[in-house]
């Protein structure tokens, strides 16, 4: 079993911070890409950033430069800093990870449950 836990959401001003995190637990043999990807009401899940196992990142072009994605590969762990922040910028954000399970023998997606970023004007 794989799961991801993610934490930090909630309700902010625009202009203000967050820091989600996404922790990745259970079987887990090998974990490649990291991201987060967010949903708004009405609107398809779009990419937000993603990070691979060694660093390299990319980035939806409406949070560049505002969001920072990063990772630490000793804790499972995938981190979003997202700082000035719009109101736009409300959504679900859920967290993805390409992991191999310590059962599987090829990579599959997980998904987390989700956690709610509103931003108020």
């Amino acid at each position: 079993q794989v799961q991801l836990v993610e934490s930090g959401g909630g309700l902010v001003q625009a202009g203000g911070s967050l820091r989600l995190s996404c922790a990745a637990s259970g079987n887990i043999f090998s974990i490649n890409a990291m991201g987060w990807y967010r949903q708004a009401p009405g609107k398809q899940r779009e990419l937000v950033a993603q990070i691979t196992s060694g660093g390299s990142t990319n980035y939806g072009d409406s949070v560049k430069g505002r969001f920072t994605i990063s990772r630490d590969n000793a804790k499972n762990t995938v981190y979003l800093q997202m700082n000035s922040l719009k109101p736009e910028d409300t959504a679900v954000y859920y967290c993805n990870a390409e992991i191999v399970a310590t059962s599987a023998i090829r990579t599959n997606a997980y998904w987390g449950q989700g956690t709610q970023v509103t931003v108020s004007s």
